[in-house]
């Protein structure tokens, strides 16, 4: 793990030494990529939701006390 937070720091000491325009479109591009990601989770999760819902692990109620215990 402390190999992992050395290379880590290094790389943001690389960072910080980048002129700023490629700062910009490492930005840019780490913005894309944590969008796609999110995306991808939440497909994922609607994908185990369904599954649940079908195999009747999931229970639907209105009552705000019951919900509020669960």
């Amino acid at each position: 793990m402390k190999t992992q937070a050395i290379q880590f720091n290094k790389l943001v000491d690389q960072i910080y030494n980048m002129p700023l325009e490629d700062k910009l479109e490492l930005k840019n591009l780490l913005e894309h990529n944590i969008a796609d990601s999110r995306r991808e989770e939440i497909v994922n999760n609607a994908k185990k939701s369904k599954e649940e819902h079908k195999s009747g692990k999931l229970s639907f109620s209105s009552n705000i006390q019951e919900l509020k215990k669960e």
